[in-house]
């Protein structure tokens, strides 16, 4: 017998999308900021451009995603056997895995870490 009501039933399904929708309108006034700045710090010569250290990010991210990814999927064959929750384990893990590649196979990585 379903004892919640049509209202907590239609209350219930609204948080997800009033949340999603919140979630990215502070996501567009974030770019739209953060946008701003960085023409404001163009026009006054003193914005200085930050370079990202590829291989250190892709084996960061590969290693923590792969960590995850191995755990929930280990976790959801534990609890429900091999069916389609296992996508939320197995997803993050071939991207971790995919990073690694990415992080050993990237050929411009190789000659500058010779150097």
């Amino acid at each position: 017998m379903d004892a919640t009501s049509t209202a907590a039933q239609v209350i219930i399904s609204l948080i997800p999308i009033v949340g999603i929708g919140i979630g990215g309108v502070v996501m567009f006034f974030y770019l739209l900021w953060h946008h701003r700045q960085l023409t404001l710090l163009i026009k006054a010569g003193e914005y200085k451009p930050t370079h990202i250290d590829l291989h250190v990010a892709s084996l960061l991210l590969g290693i923590l995603l792969t960590g995850i990814g191995f755990v929930l999927s280990l976790l959801f064959v534990i609890m429900d056997g091999l069916s389609y929750a296992l996508m939320g384990g197995l997803i993050p893990l071939v991207m971790g895995i995919g990073f690694l590649v990415f992080c050993k196979v990237y050929p411009s990585l190789k000659n500058r870490n010779e150097r």
